[in-house]
């Protein structure tokens, strides 16, 4: 049974795992939103919204105890200043876990970790039109592909040098 079992140790070491939730932290307040495995995005959550609600609190001991965490003094500034703002209102809950799927490489679980109310992004600028004529794939069927197969590199003219092997020398 895992009663009173307090955090995740995430197969981390001590220093480790607290040094790499530190800067999941402070990524995630810096930047609003981060993406990570779930089971890291769960203990980044629990960190972030501390740091959030000691930012609401305000005054010195609070700036030391959230300093702790956040290394960053621009992002302090941000804590105290924009975070605290956007938050006074809210009770807790100033974070999401939103499931993106797997990662390719070990069937990892993905998760999207923001922060709640965030301000939308500015409409980025729109791509130039192709150019006149052709249009979209008409276009990209034209061009020359660049074809990595047309040449073989040295490397594999002379027989390869392929992992785990020996260059042969001739």
């Amino acid at each position: 049974m895992r009663h009173r079992v307090g955090h995740r140790k995430l197969q981390k070491t001590t220093s480790h795992r607290l040094a790499m939730l530190d800067n999941m932290v402070t990524s995630l307040l810096e930047h609003e939103a981060i993406r990570t495995t779930v089971p890291r995005a769960k203990e980044a959550r629990r960190l972030a919204e501390r740091v959030i609600t000691l930012g609401k609190r305000g005054g010195l001991p609070n700036v030391r105890l959230a300093e702790r965490r956040i290394r960053s003094r621009s992002v302090l500034h941000k804590v105290f200043g924009e975070l605290k703002d956007r938050y006074a209102e809210r009770a807790g809950g100033y974070t999401r876990i939103v499931r993106l799927g797997f990662r390719p490489g070990d069937a990892a679980q993905m998760a999207l970790l923001e922060l709640v109310d965030r301000p939308d992004r500015a409409p980025e600028a729109k791509a130039e039109p192709p150019p006149e004529g052709k249009k979209g794939r008409a276009a990209a069927k034209d061009k020359p592909a660049a074809d990595s197969r047309a040449e073989p590199t040295p490397a594999k003219a002379k027989g390869g040098a392929g992992r785990g092997r020996r260059k042969k020398e001739e």
